[in-house]
C-alpha cells in the first residue's frame, strides 16, 4: 500500500444478501463507482447457518449486524441494517440507503411485523448522517417526514451493453421457441410484481407470456432463467414489457432496461416507477382490469409501439453509469465534508 492509500477515506458497506436483484446490482455498483477515489469494503453480514430457513435467517443477519464495531469515514446500510443501527458502535458518518418502502407486497401475516420494523427504521434514520435514495418522489417523500440530508441518485446503465444486433435477437428468438407470435415480457417471476394478477388476464391473448429470475410463485408462463445478455436479447425481442409491480418500487430496473432497448413498457406506476414512466412517456395501468385492453390496443398499433420505444429511449438514455458514479462520489464527499 502507498502512502496516497493511506490517505483515502474508508468506507464500510453492510450488506445481508447478495441476491442479485435490482437494489443489490445498484449498491455493487456504486461501490465500485466510490472505490476509484475511497478505500471501499463490503462488510458482509448473509446469514451462514440458517438461510434455509425464510425468517430465522434475518434474526441471524440482525445478530450479526449488531455485533458490527469498529471506526470508518462513512458506515453504508439499507433498510434491514438499518434497523440495527449502533452509531455509539460503528464510529464515523452512518448513511442509510433505501430503494423503497412498502408492506402491501408482502404476505398478508407478516404485514404486522414489518409495519413495527419500519416504525423502528424512521426512528433510526433520525441518528443517519443522511439518506440516499433513488428517485424524486422518495426524496419528497422523505423530505416531508422531516428528513434533513436527503440525497437522490438515480440509477445508471453501460449503455454499450443495450446496442443489440437484430441478428442476435433473431438467434434468441429461435434458440428458445420464441418465433411466430409477439412476446410479452411479465417480469420477474415474484408475486410482489404482479406476475400471477398478469398472467391470469393476459393468458388468453395469441402471444407468449415469459418470466425470468428466481421464480417465486408457479404459474403457467414460459419461464428462462438467463445470463444478463441473454436476458437483454429477451427485452429486446419483446413486443411489450409488462412491469405491474404490486408494492412501491423503488424506481424499477426491469422497465429502465426494456426503455433502453425501446421496448414499450405498460407498469403500475408505483413509487419511483411512476417518475420513470411518465418521464419516458409510456402507459401506466393502475387496474389490472385494464391491462387487458391496453396490451391489445398497443399490438395492434406497431406505429405507437415504435414512438413509445422512441421515447422512451430519448428519456433514459442520460441515466448513464459515467453519471451515476460521479455523483455517488460526489454525494460521498460533500458528506464526509
Amino acid at each position: 500500500m502507498n502512502q496516497s492509500d493511506l490517505k483515502r477515506p474508508k468506507i464500510k458497506w453492510i450488506e445481508i444478501s447478495s441476491k442479485k436483484y435490482g437494489g443489490f446490482i445498484y449498491r455493487q455498483q456504486a461501490r465500485q463507482a466510490l472505490s476509484k477515489e475511497f478505500d471501499v469494503e463490503l462488510v458482509s453480514c448473509e446469514p451462514k447457518h440458517l438461510k434455509r430457513f425464510k425468517y430465522l435467517k434475518m434474526l441471524e443477519a440482525f445478530f450479526y449486524v449488531f455485533k458490527l464495531k469498529g471506526e470508518s469515514d462513512i458506515w453504508i446500510r439499507d433498510y434491514f441494517p438499518a434497523l440495527m443501527m449502533r452509531t455509539k458502535k460503528t464510529k464515523g458518518k452512518n448513511i442509510v440507503m433505501i430503494h423503497h418502502i412498502d408492506v402491501s407486497g408482502l404476505p398478508f401475516l407478516s404485514r404486522p411485523c414489518f409495519y413495527i420494523l419500519t416504525k423502528i427504521l424512521y426512528r433510526n434514520l433520525k441518528k443517519a448522517d443522511a439518506v440516499i435514495i433513488r428517485s424524486e418522489i422518495w426524496r419528497r417523500y422523505f423530505k416531508d417526514k422531516g428528513y434533513k440530508n436527503v440525497y437522490k441518485i438515480y440509477g445508471g446503465f453501460d449503455l454499450a451493453k443495450f446496442e443489440i444486433l437484430e441478428q442476435d435477437v433473431e438467434d434468441f428468438k429461435k434458440q428458445n421457441g420464441l418465433e411466430g407470435k409477439p412476446i410479452i415480457y411479465i417480469g420477474n417471476c415474484q408475486k410482489a410484481k404482479g406476475v400471477v394478477q398478469t398472467y391470469d388476464v393476459l393468458k388468453d391473448l395469441d402471444a407468449y407470456l415469459v418470466t425470468t429470475g428466481q421464480k417465486d410463485v408457479e404459474i403457467p408462463a414460459l419461464h428462462f432463467d438467463l445470463n444478463y445478455g441473454d436476458y437483454l436479447k429477451l427485452l429486446k425481442a419483446s413486443s411489450v414489457v409488462v412491469t405491474m409491480s404490486k408494492f412501491k418500487e423503488g424506481w424499477c430496473r426491469t422497465a429502465h432496461e426494456a426503455m433502453l432497448l425501446k421496448t414499450p413498457v405498460i407498469g403500475s406506476g408505483t413509487g419511483g416507477m411512476q417518475e420513470l414512466l411518465e418521464g419516458g412517456k409510456q402507459i401506466i395501468c393502475k387496474d389490472f382490469n385494464g391491462l387487458k385492453e391496453e396490451v391489445k390496443i398497443l399490438l395492434e398499433n406497431p406505429e405507437e409501439m415504435a414512438k413509445m420505444g422512441e421515447r422512451g429511449y430519448n428519456f433514459v438514455k442520460d441515466f448513464t453509469s459515467e453519471r451515476f458514479d460521479q455523483e455517488w462520489v460526489n454525494t460521498i464527499k460533500k458528506i464526509i465534508n
